[in-house]
């Protein structure tokens, strides 16, 4: 998908930039395949903020997509593409040759009417899905389960990808783009290619209103605040050096390492590059 750019005839169109979505389908999805979603506000089950700017937006209906793709050797046509407003990538309407249909995420360079397949002796292309044991090394991945059965959990954002670098004893090693290299069960699943949409990340949404309608509040910063609302907070006048940065709670934050799932760390190979190099 292409960006649109526009001619600045308002403020707010200056300097905006959108995904064309003209190829997605416009109509509504496939009720069977929806359910309804309560927006929470940033509200926990106590009614209590833990989740600060958010609340408002468009009003969603959850899209059930398929993340296990565990209908093996059943041949399917991709029906249409279509817009998800949970997700930043793009998901795809699936017919299986029983008719039955589902929504996966959609990768890139699928177009309607492409056949996907799910099994073990599936062709390496874009939107099939197999076991890591059955995929050659050096595929591009994406939508990758972490435990056999549990579903993709890793790339499935708009742009994101995994490379398999090596199968040994039973597992597949990945490297993930953030230079992470992690080993997973080589009976887990993942699907062929990089996730659709990776102009995600040049667009620019060019005013205020467009974040509200994604349900994005307005975000004020801790030093700009009283130091009764924020550790940062306070000060004469613009004061904003001084002091290391914190959350409203105290803890450090700006490359903090705030990881504690020691039951995994054995499976990490290589962490990832901490981004402050």
């Amino acid at each position: 998908m292409a960006l649109k750019q526009f001619k600045p005839v308002t403020a707010s169109l200056r300097g905006t930039v959108l995904i064309d979505r003209s190829e997605l389908f416009k109509g509504k999805p496939i009720k069977g395949l929806t359910e309804g979603k309560h927006s929470t506000g940033g509200r926990n089950n106590h009614g209590r903020t833990t989740s600060y700017f958010r609340g408002g937006g468009h009003k969603k209906s959850y899209r059930l997509v398929d993340f296990k793709r565990r209908k093996f050797d059943v041949p399917a046509v991709i029906e249409r593409l279509e817009y998800d407003p949970n997700r930043s990538s793009f998901i795809a309407l699936i017919k299986y040759a029983d008719g039955e249909l589902a929504y996966i995420i959609a990768p890139q360079r699928v177009k309607v009417g492409d056949a996907v397949i799910s099994g073990i002796k599936a062709d390496i292309k874009p939107g099939n899905a197999m076991t890591l044991a059955a995929i050659p090394v050096g595929t591009i991945i994406h939508n990758i389960e972490l435990k056999p059965g549990a579903g993709g959990k890793m790339a499935r954002s708009a742009g994101t990808f995994a490379q398999l670098v090596g199968k040994d004893q039973g597992y597949a090693q990945i490297k993930l783009t953030s230079g992470e290299l992690r080993i997973v069960r080589a009976e887990c699943m993942a699907s062929i290619g990089a996730v659709s949409n990776p102009d995600h990340q040049n667009q620019q949404l060019g005013k205020a209103g467009r974040n509200r309608w994604l349900g994005r509040r307005p975000h004020n910063r801790g030093v700009s605040m009283n130091p009764v609302d924020h550790p940062l907070g306070g000060g004469e006048g613009r004061t904003s050096g001084g002091r290391h940065p914190v959350t409203p709670w105290g803890k450090p934050t700006k490359g903090y390492k705030t990881r504690t799932n020691k039951r995994t760390d054995g499976l990490i190979i290589r962490r990832r590059k901490s981004g402050k190099g």
